[in-house]
């Protein structure tokens, strides 16, 4: 997450990037652009503003050894200001253009941004920023032609969503810089985070938090609503959002402990785990510090709702563990063959 208060543009220059498979060719630009004040902030906020609410961050990899990483290469060369920032800049569409190699890869307008004096954890530094613009949007423009204002369709880019960026920011920790990344068009998983930046989810708090809440969400969707129904579900989500507000250090076998009363509920869950972890890729972590701000965001993907064939909506609220094993009970009706709800409460609100 970072803090854009104090930022600046100091450098700027937009190239477009072509694609290998259909033998569409890079366009480069050789000068940095220049901005009016009004452009100048539009710009500003529509590649920022994606960053300031992020928490998952990255680092960069290589098999061998990062420093062959191509993307770490040159975001040092231009903050040692070792390289001719539009030579470099070049070379990053190049590298660009070489993971272009399937036909679901879109061409598009590549922006390269140095940024002064952008914060992150209390850390004032500078970074580099990669943005590829991918979709167009129409739109229409008047103009006076005599005495008939005429209107004409043109094709531009829309400041509502960047499609993909990075920044590279000039601090580091035991693994190497801070990334932060964002792809509004995943087409394609491999193509931006593993060929093009290479890069790694970074080994903290954050994203052992995050990995562990969507281990829980997938856990309770496809095998506790599956095997038990979705009040069960509901019952897991809640308690296990409780467990990590109440626990500042998670360790797994309380967290079964916790939330699990059968042993035979235990076994799923580390049943599931472990194909959850080959399918996904990644380690969970059996000790793990809790971080608030992700848990924060994270929490509100956690969906609660019964959804009944009978146009009926319960909502349990997953910050209160407690109400739908106290205050929702269901049961089957004989005469009507039916499932029911029977929903307690004091008064209504």
């Amino acid at each position: 997450m970072i803090k854009k208060n104090k930022a600046q543009i100091a450098e700027f220059i937009i190239h477009k990037v072509g694609n290998k498979y259909n033998s569409t060719r890079n366009l480069f630009s050789e000068k940095t652009m220049l901005f009016d004040e009004g452009s100048y902030q539009l710009v500003f906020n529509f590649l920022l503003k994606p960053f300031t609410n992020l928490t998952e961050s990255y680092r960069f990899h290589h098999h061998a050894d990062v420093s062959l990483n191509e993307m770490n290469a040159y975001s040092d060369s231009l903050f040692k200001n070792e390289g001719d920032f539009v030579e470099v800049s070049q070379n990053i569409v190049k590298h660009l253009f070489e993971q272009s190699t399937s036909a679901n890869i879109k061409t598009g307008d590549v922006m390269i941004v140095k940024f002064n004096d952008i914060e992150i954890n209390d850390i004032t530094t500078d970074a580099i920023g990669i943005f590829k613009i991918e979709n167009k949007s129409d739109f229409f423009q008047t103009y006076v032609d005599g005495d008939v204002i005429e209107l004409m369709l043109l094709e531009g880019i829309s400041t509502k969503k960047l499609d993909k960026g990075c920044l590279i920011l000039n601090t580091t920790d035991a693994d190497g810089k801070y990334v932060l990344s964002v792809d509004n068009n995943s087409y394609d998983a491999q193509y931006w985070i593993k060929n093009f930046l290479q890069l790694k989810p970074a080994d903290d708090s954050n994203n052992h938090t995050k990995n562990y809440m969507d281990f829980c969400a997938s856990f309770g969707e496809e095998v506790i609503k599956e095997n038990f129904g979705k009040k069960q579900q509901s019952e897991f989500l809640a308690e296990s959002i409780d467990f990590f507000k109440e626990n500042e250090n998670v360790n797994i076998d309380d967290f079964k402990t916790t939330i699990f009363e059968e042993e035979k509920h235990v076994e799923l869950f580390d049943d599931y785990k472990k194909q959850y972890e080959a399918e996904e890729d990644i380690v969970l972590r059996n000790n793990f510090f809790v971080s608030d701000k992700v848990l924060k965001k994270e929490k509100k993907k956690f969906k609660s709702e019964i959804k009944l064939d009978t146009q009926m909506v319960i909502k349990i609220d997953v910050d209160s563990p407690d109400a739908a094993s106290y205050y929702l009970e269901r049961g089957f009706d004989d005469e009507k063959k039916m499932f029911y709800y029977k929903v307690f409460f004091n008064e209504e609100s």
